[in-house]
């Protein structure tokens, strides 16, 4: 399943592995992505015909490369709404999803001399996989039921660490006030850098979220997150707030890559957020994904009895730990063969842990997600 921030994840359904072939009908657990079919094309489809017919020449000339000003500022009042993070238009930077802002911001402290970067150990694997492209050291750090253990993070000698502070993937829990706080306090000392993906945000169906840790230190935090989520990783758009010193130089590496996002997007997420569109599609992506959320835990507690379900209530995954001594490489290989597509919690780890699978419910009815919890509590 692709973390937050992700890139495309392996070869077929789960990244089957060479050597196997998957059977005709998979129900595919494994992507991590919201219901698709929920997309609203025919509000998308409205505002891209208005987009069109009132676009100035000035608009469908080259934008910006930190983004469209109407995006910018929709997007600010957004996040100022959303998630408490205070960022004026001229702050933020529009990137091609949480991936393009690893990128960025990847690109942008090598050069300044930063070599090595921590990372949630387990973590995501894309991000693993993205920041260990332009980065020359990534370095596990353990989570626990708190969330990244930030005096494991003050042994390493990292002055970057990328989090998911929200709801961290894929153990599904939140970092606690005091965690934040000690988080807040490493970057202060090491003058360090602490990349906020704010992966799941969206998504919490037992309380409102936690706001984001942006707002207590912008100076040390770069904020990121995306539509992946909330709309679709199809259209490839989201939104950066670097540390105001990191800003001109982040702006610049975006003009080097490639001048900046499209322009028609950009414009037309900018009236989805104006005229509140978007907001109401996440109202009712809550709603459905909360039934399955919960359909699918009622679904492990009967048919995988003694496999706990870990994190709170929220995102689009579940974290079900298997029996000690189990390998979730051959559990999720046998899944499959039985038509049901999981990830082991093995590959978003570095260092060796307990066995799990990273369970995907968001793309599939109650009922769909039933009968495949019942065929792998028949593997496991």
């Amino acid at each position: 399943m692709p973390g937050p921030g992700t890139t495309a994840p392996g070869p077929g359904p789960g990244g089957v592995a060479p050597g196997r072939t998957a059977p005709a009908e998979v129900t595919d657990l494994s992507t991590g992505l919201p219901d698709l079919a929920a997309f609203p094309r025919g509000a998308w489809l409205r505002a891209e015909r208005e987009v069109l017919a009132t676009a100035t020449a000035r608009q469908l000339g080259y934008a910006p490369p930190q983004g469209t000003p109407e995006l910018r500022a929709e997007l600010s009042a957004w996040l100022a709404r959303s998630r408490g993070v205070d960022a004026p238009p001229e702050r933020i930077v529009v990137s091609a999803g949480v991936t393009g802002a690893l990128s960025l911001l990847a690109q942008v402290l090598r050069d300044r001399g930063v070599e090595e970067v921590a990372l949630e150990d387990p973590g995501a694997d894309g991000n693993r996989r993205i920041l260990g492209y332009w980065m020359d050291r990534v370095t596990p750090v353990p989570v626990d039921g708190e969330g990244i253990d930030v005096a494991g993070l003050a042994r390493t000698s990292a002055t970057a660490v990328a989090v998911t502070p929200a709801h961290q993937f894929p153990t599904g829990v939140v970092l606690s006030p005091g965690r934040r706080r000690d988080l807040v306090a490493w970057a202060g000392e090491r003058d360090g850098i602490v990349i906020e993906d704010d992966y799941d945000a969206e998504y919490r169906y037992d309380r409102s979220p936690v706001r984001a840790m942006h707002s207590l230190a912008p100076n040390a935090v770069a904020y990121t997150s995306s539509l992946s989520k909330t709309l679709a990783p199809a259209l490839r758009l989201g939104w950066l707030v670097p540390p105001p010193r990191l800003l001109d130089a982040v702006v610049e590496r975006r003009w080097a890559t490639d001048l900046g996002s499209p322009v028609l997007p950009q414009l037309v997420l900018a009236a989805l957020l104006r005229d509140g569109t978007l907001a109401r599609h996440l109202r009712s992506m809550r709603t459905r994904h909360r039934a399955r959320q919960r359909a699918a835990v009622a679904a492990v507690r009967e048919y995988m009895p003694g496999c706990p379900v870990l994190g709170v209530a929220a995102g689009v995954h579940l974290l079900v730990m298997l029996p000690d001594g189990a390998d979730d490489e051959e559990v999720a290989a046998r899944a499959l063969d039985e038509g049901v597509a999981v990830q082991p919690l093995s590959r978003n780890r570095s260092a060796s842990g307990a066995p799990g699978l990273v369970v995907s419910y968001a793309g599939h009815d109650p009922e769909r997600l039933r009968d495949a919890v019942a065929r792998l509590g028949r593997v496991v």
